[in-house]
């Protein structure tokens, strides 16, 4: 019996370990210059132009509902695929590509609540660590959070 394995993207979020199925990532980039989008989600941190290509940044810490990074330090870019084109997930420092078995993929934890919830697909237990896997396509759909984002004005 052969075993299957993923390979995952790995990053850091507010002292958490992430992973992106490298499948769907385009490129791993160190901060970019972002402008500003007027009455844009709070969510969505800025446009940076990737060699004329305009590619949104989502602030994953927002998205998760974590703390806000500390000011004066930048994010790196995980630059992923999805329905719409290219989207950048700000995250706190980029990690190394891991490649793991699918065996000891698990659901999400109990404990884990909110927004969190629904977009970590499932986890692995490293020897180390827990790598939250996260579900991109629920991640940077961000029609949800402006609905909500409308209701809560209401």
């Amino acid at each position: 019996m052969s075993q299957t394995s993923k390979q995952y993207c790995t990053f850091f979020l507010n002292g958490l370990f992430f992973g992106v199925e490298v499948l769907n990532v385009q490129e791993v980039l160190r901060y970019q210059q972002m402008t500003h989008v007027p009455l844009a989600p709070a969510t969505v941190q800025g446009l940076i132009n990737l060699r004329g290509q305009i590619v949104t940044a989502i602030d994953l810490r927002h998205r998760l509902e974590l703390p806000a990074r500390v000011s004066g330090e930048l994010p790196m870019n995980v630059v992923v695929r999805s329905e719409d084109g290219a989207i950048s997930l700000l995250v706190d420092e980029i990690g190394d590509v891991v490649e793991i078995e699918d065996d000891v993929f698990e659901a999400p934890p109990e404990t884990l609540r909110g927004v969190a919830r629904d977009l970590i697909k499932g986890v692995y237990k490293l020897k180390e660590r827990l790598l939250l896997v996260l579900d991109t396509e629920r991640t940077v759909n961000l029609s949800g959070v402006t609905a909500l984002a409308k209701e809560q004005n209401n």
